[in-house]
Order: C-alpha cells, then structure tokens, then sequence
C-alpha cells in the first residue's frame, strides 16, 4: 500500500482542520493508546478521516486532559462518528480527554449483526471484504508512548485504520438494510455511552445472572 499524506496535529486539531471536519456529515475516528486499560493505559493518538479522504493524526501528549477543538467536533450532534469497536474508544476518550461522543456508528458491531456468515470481525477482515483494500496490521502492536516521534510507519499505520470506515460504513448500512437489522443496530449504538460509563466505572457483566 502506498504512503498517503495526512496532517499531524500536536495536542488537538487545528481551528482550520476542525471548521473542514465541521461540514462533514460523518468522520472516521480511531484512538491508539498504550494499552486496552483506560484507567492504566493512557491515550496516544486520535486520528480522524472525512468523507474528502482528509486524515489528521492527533498527537496527545502525556498528562493532557482536555482538547477543545477535538471535543467540539466529536460531541456535535449533527455529524455521525465511526469507529471500530467504537466501545473502547469512546470509553477512552471520556476517560483521558472528558469527550462525550455522539452520535456513534460501529463497524464491528453492526459487522457482528449483519455478517453472521462469519467468525472474523477484526478490521482488517471488515475491510478486506468490503472494500477489497488489504490493511498492513504490522505496526498494530506498538509503542504509542513516543507520541512525538512516532516512525512513519507507525503513523501510515493509524491513519490507515480510519481511511475506509466511511466506505466500510456504506456498505454494512446496506447490508443491515436489507435483512431488516438497521434499527436494532441503531438501538444498539445508542446504548454504547452506557457501556462507556459503566466501563469507565470498572462494573463488569452487569447483565447477566
């Protein structure tokens, strides 16, 4: 797969970035971090990717708590944000920068209720298949600590993990579409800020017996 340009942000988007983002209707959104902890491990980057194919990696740095112009754009009620396993990362980012994400579109839970026919819902299979387009997932497992001396091959990594959610998104729509599942996906990406919180509060298996 080829290098492709997108813009590296340090600490938040800039004002000119976030007025684009800001006439989408859907953006892409990914979060790396150090860990799957959000209590242990902390947040690294924020990548973001419109329907224009305009990739920013955000840079956050350890310690910071707040990034105003990236808590506008993910918490305006008229663009939808999509996400893979949109759970850990709207959890994450409740969690480190105080954003309340919405709306929410996930990939790999409408994958779950819409691609029965199979086991392999991981994004790089998503895409695969939807798209045709072959992720390189070898920079999946990487120290996102040095944030400000990230490789280039760890930062085509995380702005390729957001390229083709819209397109991916798309697709499942129709799929969910037409076998009548549409509505209970939505139903469920309402109920996710729920499990952020309850994550967030560390509660586990609430639901069952």
């Amino acid at each position: 797969m080829q290098p492709r340009e997108f813009h590296l942000c340090d600490r938040d988007l800039t004002s000119e970035l976030l007025e684009q983002y800001q006439s989408a209707t859907v953006i892409a959104v990914d979060t790396e971090t150090m860990g799957l902890l959000p209590h242990r491990d902390r947040l690294c980057l924020v990548q973001l990717c419109d329907e224009s194919d305009q990739v920013a990696v955000v840079r956050i740095e350890r310690g910071q708590t707040e990034a105003p112009n990236l808590k506008q754009l993910l918490e305006a009620s008229d663009i939808t944000k999509i996400f893979h396993f949109a759970r850990f990362d709207i959890t994450t980012l409740r969690h480190h920068l105080g954003i309340q994400v919405t709306p929410i579109f996930c990939t790999k839970l409408a994958s779950k209720l819409i691609r029965t026919y199979s086991p392999r819902h991981g994004l790089k299979d998503l895409i695969q298949e939807l798209t045709g387009v072959e992720l390189d997932k070898s920079a999946q497992s990487s120290d996102w600590g040095n944030a400000m001396n990230l490789s280039e091959a760890q930062l085509q990594y995380a702005a390729n993990d957001v390229r083709y959610l819209i397109e991916a998104r798309s697709k499942l729509i129709e799929m969910l579409e037409r076998e009548e599942r549409l509505e209970l996906a939505e139903q469920c990406f309402q109920a996710l800020p729920v499990f952020a919180q309850l994550d967030i509060l560390q509660y586990q298996n609430v639901f069952e017996h």
